[in-house]
């Protein structure tokens, strides 16, 4: 579809990118679950969340109106950026990154769009696997696009499984009072991936095309088992006790993959 379209007043369609990021690690003991915990509470805390989003904002075009941030006990935590395709007056609230509404831009806000971003380390206490999750929405209208920061987005965490979706929704009007219910072109999440991305995965595809719906799922392809463990390396290890690792790790990143339980 021509990306010159002329419309009639604003564009109404909304252009919803979400993931799920994980990041899986073998931790032996109690001891070493914890310090996972802390330690990935403490690299992905609400600061640094709000940065990674900032970045993201500025990526494809946008600007912040609105900032909510929280760390949460024990662990996890949360930011929500209510973002503008057009530009806001400055002001000190916004500079600070303070939560809640701002008098001089909620009316301004045309664009109803978002980014969030919410985090969920988990572990268990059989089997020795953490897991941590990042689950991330980047909805726009208007002309900004969220596919920009996609590549963006999954180098910014420890992907090992990433899953994406994107959906195009509702319509806008060209000036013939035509209804538009995409404004570009696409077939495949993939298509906007750099080529080192889709070289570092394996990735299935399932899309709805007549939905405007795309879903792409990512295993990292490399495999090194001294990047999956906290605490004490591989040369640590019996042979028999890496091999069972391993398993565990292949295992558990697979069925998060497949979204589906295995022997």
């Amino acid at each position: 579809m021509n990306n010159k379209l002329r419309l009639h007043g604003f564009n109404n369609l909304t252009k919803s990118l979400s993931f799920n990021i994980y990041d899986i690690c073998y931790t032996k003991t109690d001891k070493e679950r914890q310090e996972y915990i802390q330690y990935i509470d403490e690299l992905y805390n609400a600061d640094r969340l709000t940065k990674i989003l900032t970045d993201v904002v500025d990526i494809i075009g946008a600007n912040i109106l609105n900032i909510a941030r929280q760390d949460y006990e024990p662990e996890g935590a949360s930011v929500t950026m209510l973002i503008a395709e057009h530009e806001v007056p400055p002001s000190e609230e916004l500079m600070e990154e303070k939560p809640g509404p701002l008098r001089d831009t909620v009316v301004a806000h045309l664009d109803k769009s978002h980014v969030t971003v919410h985090t969920y380390p988990e572990s268990h206490p059989h089997g020795g696997i953490s897991t941590f999750r990042a689950d991330i929405d980047v909805s726009t209208c208007g002309l900004i696009s969220p596919l920009k920061a996609l590549n963006y987005l999954i180098h910014s965490f420890d992907s090992d499984i990433v899953t994406v979706d994107y959906r195009v929704r509702g319509f806008t009007r060209d000036v013939d009072g035509v209804k538009h219910y995409i404004d570009h072109d696409i077939n495949s999440i993939q298509n906007y991936l750099t080529e080192d991305t889709q070289n570092a995965y394996q990735m299935i595809d399932v899309n709805v095309y007549q939905e405007n719906t795309f879903h792409t799922k990512m295993l990292l392809k490399d495999f090194e088992l001294d990047h999956y463990l906290f605490g004490e390396g591989v040369k640590n290890m019996e042979k028999s006790e890496r091999e069972e690792v391993e398993s565990k790790l292949r295992k558990e990143m697979l069925e998060i993959f497949y979204s589906r339980n295995m022997p």
